[in-house]
């Protein structure tokens, strides 16, 4: 070998070294500590731990892991699941409009119950309380980079928010608020304030796995379970182990975007130019953490975190503040994972989740449809990137 090819080739395993390979679907944050990547690694064996009706799952249940509903392309991806929610919404009352129906099992309906539960009352799924005047379908979405966006800090959010559209752009983003007052920004409602709590609710709403967050059992629409459906003692997950799911989930790395070429990078502007970004905010910044890997980064989120009116043809619950037709800006970072859009999976491409848009929605909708055919394909390219 030439001493020319030999320094090609020093150069070039220099330049892979310098040069890592971007996290994968499922990968941790860069940088964490020793002690941090022991805790994700452990962390992702307890959320795709599969529950029975004898170590706890049910007796109403979605999934019997978070990895069956949070499967594709890995563990905390998106999934093909559906859910049923539901609420009442009383718009005549002042200052508590959304009823929850919280004391009817609501406002998640769960699709599946255990065999005992089965047999005690010879139901397969809740039942949905007649009083409800919505029931909604939600898709799963992935929760890849969660960590990062529970890392803005509140302020960060509020500076965005418009909600009497002072700037005249037709876009009023408002903050949903947690029943207890704090900033909402998890769920497609954006009711719930932290992670943690995002997290360790999901166990008992969606696995029926109570915990020490969440310690009872829910009741089938408002009546309590038979006795012996549930042979589990409670609490049916440790403490312990909420804190590995939550590491996990914490220190899943937000999905790399590809690199942007051609059409794709022409796309870029003609988003920013149709004006998606007003609520698609390109990156929001992290603050302050313990962790590191946490602080002070940027990420590319493409969302605001706000509620947004997206019109009567998307509206569908109400959720604390949120009315109806209100929904949390969906974060568009890995929507090339995706599989369905929009908050009911009913759009099935990119192009049918622009044409979905209504209300605040609906100008840059119209813009899009107004490019030429070559414009919305770059732009939906650069969809198709991120």
């Amino acid at each position: 070998m030439s001493r020319r090819v030999r320094v090609a080739s020093l150069l070039f395993v220099g330049a892979l070294v310098a040069c890592p390979r971007p996290p994968a679907p499922g990968d941790p944050l860069r940088g964490l500590s020793k002690a941090e990547r022991a805790q994700f690694d452990s962390g992702r064996v307890t959320f795709d731990r599969v529950f029975t009706p004898e170590t706890g799952v049910g007796p109403l249940f979605n999934a019997s892991a978070c990895a069956e509903c949070h499967e594709d392309p890995a563990s905390g991806g998106t999934g093909d699941e559906d859910e049923r929610h539901a609420a009442v919404f009383h718009p005549e009352v002042i200052g508590r409009m959304c009823d929850e129906l919280g004391a009817l099992g609501g406002p998640v309906y769960q699709d599946s119950v255990t065999p005992l539960l089965r047999t005690a009352l010879g139901i397969d799924r809740e039942p949905v309380p007649p009083v409800a005047t919505v029931v909604a379908a939600r898709s799963t979405p992935d929760i890849l980079g969660f960590g990062l966006l529970d890392a803005v800090p509140d302020s960060a959010i509020l500076a965005l928010a418009d909600p009497d559209d002072r700037n005249g752009d037709g876009i009023s983003g408002r903050p949903n608020r947690f029943f207890d007052g704090r900033l909402g920004r998890f769920g497609r409602k954006a009711l719930v304030p932290a992670l943690r709590e995002f997290n360790d609710g999901a166990y008992q709403i969606e696995q029926g796995v109570t915990n020490p967050s969440v310690p009872t059992e829910g009741s089938v629409a408002g009546s309590p379970l038979p006795a012996g459906t549930d042979p589990a003692a409670d609490p049916e997950l440790p403490g312990h182990d909420l804190e590995l799911t939550d590491a996990f989930v914490r220190l899943l790395a937000p999905p790399t975007p590809l690199k942007l070429w051609g059409a794709a990078r022409d796309g870029r502007d003609l988003f920013a130019r149709v004006g998606c970004t007003g609520c698609h905010v390109p990156a929001l910044r992290t603050g302050d953490s313990p962790i590191a890997a946490l602080k002070n980064k940027e990420v590319a989120a493409y969302s605001d975190l706000l509620l947004h009116d997206m019109g009567p043809d998307n509206a569908d619950i109400c959720f604390g503040l949120a009315t109806p037709g209100e929904f949390r800006t969906e974060p568009l970072m890995g929507l090339r994972l995706m599989t369905r859009f929009m908050h009911d999976g009913r759009a099935e491409t990119p192009e049918a989740a622009i044409r979905r848009h209504g209300g605040e929605g609906a100008k840059s909708r119209d813009l899009f449809l107004s490019l030429r055919p070559e414009q919305q394909a770059a732009l939906v390219a650069f969809l198709k990137a991120l």
